[in-house]
């Protein structure tokens, strides 16, 4: 009896472990957000992030990434930083495949991103991207769009933030928008008015449980571990769980993701 509980425990180990490696690092979910606010309505931003291209992320799901996004016909589409896996080198053919692909996304306006941690780690790859992609990088500055500040910020870890450039604007705008990659950098611009921000690294912790939640945040993301947060500024936070995997190539109860946000005016 001893032996086949073993046996089936042992069963259970790998079944799940197999799971978690090859069928929930696949597909791809969307999560959609209502942000209501008192200026801005009918504006909708798609967020990516964390693709780690080369992990469990290859030219096939980013097809499929691309497709999903442009189905939704958005405003702004935002990636927040990871484009490569750091553990991974990729060939001249391959990079231009990726970009290829990737700068067939569309969008009423651009394509903003910020750099992530990963992205300073391919160094090669990831300067050539900047090159060949008609996205529009946002590292310690910002751009107006429809009377929305986007402010993009150096990576925490591995980048040079400078915030008082990523702040400073000659504009007049209604609403900000901050994109970062590490979620804990944003208790350094708490000072600084803004309405909302995006960020991922965490992936939401890849591995999930249950009722208990993430297990394991990186660096970086170890206070802001949930997908949402309020802040002491009156802003909030929200934090995409990410396409690819880092350093494990596995994910459990948290399939690879996009995030919807619709900003709206609140209802009188």
């Amino acid at each position: 009896m001893i032996i086949i509980l073993i046996i089936i425990l042992i069963l259970i180990i790998i079944i799940t472990l197999l799971w978690m490696r090859f069928i929930s690092t696949k597909g791809l979910i969307t999560k959609r957000y209502d942000i209501y606010n008192k200026h801005i309505d009918n504006f909708k931003i798609v967020h990516f992030t964390d693709l780690h291209y080369g992990s469990t992320v290859h030219s096939k799901e980013i097809k499929k990434l691309v497709n999903k996004i442009n189905e939704e016909n958005a405003d702004v589409v935002v990636f927040t930083g990871d484009m490569f896996e750091r553990n991974v080198i990729l060939s001249q053919s391959e990079l231009d495949e990726f970009c290829n692909i990737m700068n067939n996304i569309k969008c009423k306006y651009h394509v903003l991103y910020v750099p992530g941690n990963h992205d300073f780690d391919c160094k090669a790859s990831y300067y050539q991207a900047n090159k060949k992609l008609n996205w529009t990088l946002l590292k310690n500055s910002n751009i107006l769009i429809d009377n929305i500040l986007f402010i993009g910020i150096d990576d925490l870890l591995t980048g040079k933030p400078d915030y008082s450039a990523s702040f400073k604007t000659n504009n007049t705008y209604l609403y900000k928008i901050v994109l970062l990659h590490e979620p804990d950098q944003i208790d350094k611009v708490l000072n600084y008015k803004f309405d909302l921000a995006l960020a991922g690294h965490s992936h939401l912790g890849q591995v999930r449980l249950p009722i208990i939640g993430t297990l394991y945040t990186p660096i970086g993301a170890k206070k802001y571990r949930e997908y949402h947060y309020k802040l002491p500024n009156n802003s909030e936070i929200y934090i995409s769980g990410g396409i690819g995997t880092s350093d494990k190539k596995i994910r459990f109860f948290n399939k690879p993701s996009i995030n919807i946000y619709n900003l709206k005016k609140y209802s009188k």
